[in-house]
C-alpha cells in the first residue's frame, strides 16, 4: 500500500511541475529535469514515510491483539470460577 501511494504521489507531483513549468519561461528540458528530480525526491520520501505509518499501523494492531488476548483469557479465567 505504501508503494502505491508513493508512486501515487510522485505522478502528481511530476504533472504539478510540467504543468507549472510549461507555463514559465523555462525551456523544455529545463522543466523536465525539475520535474523528475521532484517526482523521485518525493517517491523517496513517500517509500520512507509510507514504511513508517505501516510499522506504526503495525505495532498498534499488535498491541491491541495482545490487549484482547489478555482480557480474553481474564474473562474465560473468571467465568471458570
Amino acid at each position: 500500500m505504501s508503494k502505491r501511494l508513493a508512486a501515487a504521489m510522485s505522478l502528481i507531483v511530476f504533472t504539478v511541475c510540467l504543468l507549472v513549468g510549461m507555463q514559465s519561461t523555462n525551456s523544455f528540458g529545463t522543466t523536465i529535469q525539475r520535474a523528475l528530480t521532484a517526482m523521485v525526491a518525493t517517491l523517496i520520501i513517500g517509500l520512507i514515510i509510507g514504511a513508517m505509518a505501516q510499522r506504526m499501523l503495525d505495532e498498534n494492531l499488535k498491541a491491541h491483539e495482545e490487549e484482547k488476548a489478555k482480557n480474553s483469557s481474564t474473562e474465560i479465567q473468571a467465568s471458570d470460577r
